[in-house]
């Protein structure tokens, strides 16, 4: 008697005393694209990347300012970019090449999560 006593209180400790939360926290994260000083605008559409330290690499596009909005767990994250456009607005075409990377960026919920690049830029005349 005594024995199935101490295995039930045995058993109900054990199982009221196991909290498992599969929840994970995401936080919302802001990458804004910095263009080159007399360059162009942002624009909508420019594909930026986050990878995490397992290599795992998420995709979102920018809005018309250049910002793009991810909600992540937290970890070390890598951010780039590298984007083409076509400015046809002239009579002479340009090709703009942007390419930009940020790393060891720190996301977490006491963090500001705002990551800026700063964007190279190559630019190429358009022959038709």
């Amino acid at each position: 008697m005594k024995r199935i006593a101490i295995y039930i209180i045995m058993c109900v400790a054990l199982f009221t005393a196991c909290s498992y939360d599969e929840e994970i926290e995401v936080c919302d994260v802001y990458v804004t694209l910095v263009y080159p000083e007399g360059s162009i605008q942002p624009y909508k559409g420019a594909r930026v990347e986050l990878k995490d330290m397992s290599a795992s690499i998420y995709v979102d596009s920018t809005n018309a300012q250049g910002v793009s909005h991810f909600r992540m767990p937290s970890g070390i994250y890598e951010a780039s970019t590298s984007s083409q456009l076509i400015d046809s607005s002239d009579v002479t075409w340009w090709r703009y090449n942007f390419n930009g990377v940020r790393s060891m960026i720190i996301v977490s919920r006491d963090s500001t999560n705002k990551v800026d690049i700063k964007l190279r830029m190559s630019k190429k005349r358009v022959v038709h």
